[in-house]
């Protein structure tokens, strides 16, 4: 037995020749579909050298043809070239072994006689020749017979037959480039890489040898819709769990929230916990400019999705091809995006069955989805991806700070309290930005205020301290800053100032810091003390000045949406009751208001009396605190920067203030035009409203 197990065994000689066949059928060239193009190219031009250099013709002149050729009768035919004014003379084949025709005789290239022509002759005009021949075949008393034959041809020479094709081969290679352009290029391009596959499906395949290093463990927070997805992956891991009670697999989820708080993480999580095949493309993979691509697409994904079943379906950005139909007014315009949605509504839940393929999908505009997209049975549950809370933002910090070198000192429960309204992205952001400022500055760990500088950088944008500045319009900046910053002291429901700066930075010439409480809903007193404090700083340059200035511009946007989401929103004005006009589902055309025009009188009526009250409020406090706003403001201009502990001196302590530290987030700027720097609280109340 151990020897036929000895003898069974490979040996060393013939393990050496496996590779040895391996390396030579490697070296094998391979196929190329150039080699065709370039085989038709050469034979093309051998015809053409061959037509114009295979015959062998030499000159002469009219006196020997007519006293030699043709007084001889050696002549077979004349053909007259009439573009090059020549004559072409072809010798009868008896005639050719005549010592006189010795150098026309055998062909330039191969063996046997030349076909001619044999002679060639420069000629004036056609007509003179003609009638030369003539009479030298009277005067020799040519018989019918025996007379000579006269044609006439036009002649291209090789370079005018290159000449005519090359606009030929310029189209051909135009035509090559445009489609390997729009095919990817070369033909290892994976699917969709040459124009006959550019109906086949584009998703990336994740599967148990595709290494994900993305797990449920690197998304911090979401535990609800890390919950739900680990229920959809347990369901294709173990789906008798679940079948035994009667159950059924669901055929979609969609994740829905706003951007940067992580649904295209979470996909990437369940493509490395998930132990079955994974598709992942985006909404814009489907659409092609040719028609009928994306149908086709859609087709072939499902297709190998259920060659590979059980298996996921993962669609990033899908209002790219989900939107609502028949809302474009231009007949014809979406219905190519239409068929395409049309396609992917069959195969999640049509006639036929895709059991164990379950679509995920990803998009920050659910409001646009089509209804029948997102009904159940094709997308059975929505998840929403709300932006982190406190303790979800502390995960968040942790996670993004694990490769940053950090004071050990460094309070993550302070960084989590000092960004409210902070997605994983923003935060995200800010480490990098944070590690990138301590590295401009040649330390050796990220520390607190390299942090703090980071969110100044990314809201504020970058300190200008060079910008020209004449001492009027400064003077004009720091009482409007102290506005703010005065109002908003003074209020109950306003948020608590941090740090004031007549510093420009980006677009914005100076800028407030505040402290907005993490609130779910809000009162009317404590959105009428948010709009008195936004209108703080106009109302100081009019106490001050006497006038306005145009820098209260985002201030002014501020509260005109907001007191306009007052009256039609959440039903807060007396005349108008307790009657929103918003539209949660996104179905109404913008085109029809769902009010009169009596009613939309009374709405500006009541958005304009709000703003006015907010601003006559804003003036009182402040003319009741007119000393300390002059300090405040003199203050800012001498130190440019002044922080919470300086209001304490100047204002004394908040008696309605809780025990809190310096935030982050600048939410009122002073801007030559226009600043982009918002309020947390203005997002917050944006993204659950308007």
């Amino acid at each position: 037995m151990a020897k036929k197990k000895t003898a069974t065994k490979p040996t060393a000689k013939a393990k050496g020749k496996k590779p040895t066949q391996k390396k030579n059928k490697s070296q094998m060239p391979k196929f190329n579909l150039y080699w065709i193009y370039g085989i038709v190219a050469f034979f093309m031009i051998s015809m053409l050298f061959t037509n114009e250099m295979g015959a062998l013709s030499k000159e002469t002149n009219r006196q020997t043809l007519i006293q030699e050729y043709i007084k001889n009768k050696d002549v077979e035919k004349i053909e007259i070239i009439q573009n090059k004014n020549v004559a072409n003379v072809f010798i009868k084949e008896s005639s050719l072994s005549e010592h006189r025709h010795e150098g026309v005789s055998e062909p330039l290239f191969g063996e046997g006689l030349n076909k001619g022509p044999h002679y060639f002759i420069k000629i004036g005009t056609s007509e003179v020749f003609e009638t030369k021949v003539e009479e030298a075949q009277e005067l020799f008393r040519f018989t019918e017979s025996e007379r000579v034959q006269i044609f006439y041809n036009n002649e291209q020479s090789l370079w005018d037959s290159v000449w005519s094709w090359l606009p030929f081969i310029f189209l051909i290679g135009v035509w090559l480039f445009f489609m390997r352009r729009m095919s990817g290029g070369g033909a290892s391009g994976g699917p969709g890489s040459q124009i006959f596959n550019i109906g086949k499906s584009q998703a990336q395949l994740y599967d148990k040898d595709t290494e994900i290093k993305t797990t449920f463990d690197d998304v911090a927070g979401l535990e609800g819709a890390k919950e739900e997805v680990q229920e959809i992956v347990d369901f294709l891991k173990s789906p008798e769990k679940y079948t035994k009670l009667g159950g059924k697999i669901p055929k979609g989820a969609l994740l829905v929230g706003p951007p940067g708080t992580g649904k295209t993480l979470l996909a990437k999580a369940v493509a490395g916990e998930a132990q079955v095949p994974f598709f992942s493309l985006s909404g814009s993979d489907f659409v092609e400019m040719f028609v009928g691509v994306g149908a086709s697409r859609v087709r072939d994904l499902f297709k190998k999705a259920k060659e590979k079943s059980p298996a996921i379906i993962f669609i990033d950005e899908i209002d790219a091809i989900g939107r609502a139909r028949g809302k474009n007014q231009m007949t014809g315009s979406n219905d190519e995006r239409e068929n395409t949605l049309n396609q992917l509504l069959t195969e999640m839940d049509g006639f036929g069955t895709n059991d164990h393929v379950i679509v995920i999908a990803a998009t920050n505009r659910a409001d646009v989805l089509d209804r029948a997209l997102v009904r159940a049975g094709r997308f059975d549950r929505q998840i929403y991806v709300d932006l982190p809370e406190l303790t979800e933002r502390k995960e968040i910090f942790e996670v993004h700070l694990a490769p940053l070198k950090t004071n050990k000192d460094l309070d993550i429960d302070f960084l989590a309290k000092q960004t409210p309204g902070f997605s994983g992205a923003d935060i995200a952001n800010m480490c990098n930005e944070a590690a990138l400022i301590a590295a401009r500055k040649d330390k050796n760990f990220v520390e607190k205020q390299d942090f703090l500088d980071a969110v100044d950088r990314i809201i504020g944008g970058l300190e200008k301290k060079n910008k020209i500045i004449s001492k009027q319009e400064r003077e004009v900046i720091a009482f409007h800053e102290a506005g703010h910053a005065t109002v908003s002291w003074m209020l109950e429901h306003a948020a608590p100032l941090v740090k004031v700066t007549i510093v420009p930075r980006g677009k914005s010439l100076g800028a407030a810091w505040y402290l907005p409480d993490e609130r779910q809903i809000t009162t009317r007193d404590q959105m009428m003390d948010e709009m008195c404090a936004a209108l703080g700083g106009r109302a100081a340059e009019k106490i001050i000045f006497g006038k306005v200035s145009t820098g209260a511009l985002s201030d002014l946007e501020k509260v005109t949406r907001q007191a306009t989401s007052m009256v039609t929103v959440y039903g807060l004005s007396e005349k108008i009751g307790n009657i929103s006009y918003y539209d949660s589902s996104g179905q109404n055309s913008n085109f029809n208001k769902p009010y009169s025009e009596q009613t939309a009188r009374t709405i500006d009526e009541e958005v304009r009396a709000l703003t006015e009250e907010a601003y006559s409020r804003a003036i009182q406090v402040l003319e009741e605190n007119k000393e300390s706003l002059t300090k405040l403001a003199e203050e800012l201009l001498t130190k440019e920067v002044i922080f919470r502990e300086n209001l304490e001196t100047i204002f004394g302590k908040r008696p309605w203030d809780k025990d809190e530290t310096v935030t982050l987030n600048p939410s009122s700027t002073f801007s030559e035009k226009e600043t982009t720097v918002t309020t947390t609280e203005e997002k917050n109340n944006e993204d659950k409203s308007v």
